[in-house]
């Protein structure tokens, strides 16, 4: 068998090399770093070493597209599924089921997910050409605003990828903050004691020459505390790929998920590139996924146990709730007093903004708006990308508060 599969490769009568071809596609699409080159080295391989059985193949070509730990899983469900019969691919297809948060196989879920988008992408839009349905896939500039306007709620799963791709995408302005540690450099305005006298000692004491040194500027770090209570699970799991996305550009980000307890994500965001995988391993460290809301309480326990830790060097705070808090305010108001004043901006995101009739009515929202510097929505992806524009700014009045307080 292996002889005459080598013969049809030679020859070029055989199919195997356009699957090849295909399914390196088909992993392109699902997320791996899979080129034309990789393609022709998969040929050759198999042409090397045979395929007299199937885990013979899988072997060989794992080990020309797999390059990293986190593109197994995504390898090993397109490959079950790509050399599997039609029709128990289709039976597998009908009894997939979205996994709860937190369940323990959603890494392979997420893969087997997008795995298998990519591979029925194309015979997907081959049905819909034969049923006279054609869909044209270049978007015109008003189908693009209308899908950055477009609610997060009201997005099929197609379109919440492709939002997490556009999320994935933004990029911060440069916000840059001088802080007080000192640096050296030679056009500085201030002089450096030590390193002088440190130069004077080289050059034998027979003169001084004056070294100077300025203020170190940084980007300021980023604390995001996410409500993940039922009615924002949607907007923060969003918010969350946009996280994971701002912290692969070296920059310092803490991530911090409540509904009912506090929780630090921000190590399970950063270890994995992947933003699927990420978030399946935050998830699985959160209790309260999808539960109630304690404002209050856990603005309390950040304050207590994590306020001196992330927030220095001018950190900025973005809250992302409703503000809907069912318990005591007092304990809420004080909290968010002592948080606005431990970091350099407190800005506010909340979905609730998405309606043009909102107004500051309850009493968790009148308790939190007096200590906040921005007040901005979270819905969808327009309202992210004026998030990035004004974290390189000053702020802007589309983000004052007083406008809500005014008029609540």
């Amino acid at each position: 068998m292996a002889e005459a599969k080598k013969a049809e490769i030679a020859s070029g009568t055989g199919r195997l090399a356009e699957n090849i071809a295909y399914f390196a596609r088909a992993l392109r699409k699902a997320g791996l770093p899979v080129g034309p080159g990789a393609v022709i080295d998969a040929v050759s391989a198999v042409e090397a070493a045979g395929i007299g059985h199937r885990e013979d193949l899988r072997a060989t070509l794992h080990a020309v597209f797999v390059k990293k730990r986190e593109h197994r899983d995504v390898f090993d469900q397109a490959f079950a599924i790509f050399w599997r019969r039609r029709a128990l691919i289709e039976r597998m297809m009908q009894q997939m089921m979205p996994p709860a948060p937190g369940a323990p196989d959603k890494q392979k879920a997420q893969a087997l997910r997008r795995v298998s988008e990519a591979l029925y992408d194309n015979k997907q839009e081959t049905r819909q050409e034969d049923d006279h349905k054609q869909l044209d896939a270049r978007l015109t500039v008003s189908d693009i605003e209308i899908f950055r306007a477009k609610d997060f709620e009201q997005m099929t799963a197609a379109e919440i990828e492709a939002a997490k791709q556009e999320v994935a995408r933004l990029v911060l302005p440069l916000d840059a903050v001088t802080v007080r540690r000192m640096r050296a450099d030679p056009r500085g305005r201030l002089i450096d004691p030590r390193a002088t006298l440190r130069a004077s000692m080289r050059a034998g004491a027979a003169g001084i020459e004056l070294r100077f040194r300025s203020r170190e500027a940084k980007h300021p770090p980023l604390v995001a505390i996410c409500d993940i209570s039922g009615s924002m699970s949607n907007y923060s799991r969003i918010f969350l790929h946009f996280l994971h996305a701002l912290s692969k550009t070296g920059r310092k980000v803490h991530s911090f998920v409540f509904a009912t307890q506090l929780t630090n994500v921000s190590r399970a965001m950063q270890a994995h590139k992947d933003p699927d995988v990420a978030l399946a391993a935050a998830s699985k460290l959160v209790r309260d996924w999808d539960g109630g809301t304690r404002i209050g309480r856990t603005l309390s326990e950040f304050n207590r146990l994590w306020s001196r830790r992330v927030l220095s060097q001018g950190a900025v705070v973005l809250l992302i709730t409703d503000g809907l808090e069912r318990s005591d305010t007092a304990e809420l108001s004080f909290a968010m007093d002592r948080l606005h004043r431990s970091c350099r901006r407190l800005i506010w995101l909340n979905p609730l903004l998405r309606y043009e009739a909102f107004e500051a009515k309850a009493a968790g929202i009148r308790a939190m708006l007096p200590q906040v510097d921005e007040f901005r929505s979270l819905h969808n992806l327009s309202s992210i990308r004026d998030l990035c524009l004004a974290l390189g700014a000053a702020g802007s009045a589309a983000g004052d508060p007083r406008r809500y307080r005014l008029t609540g």
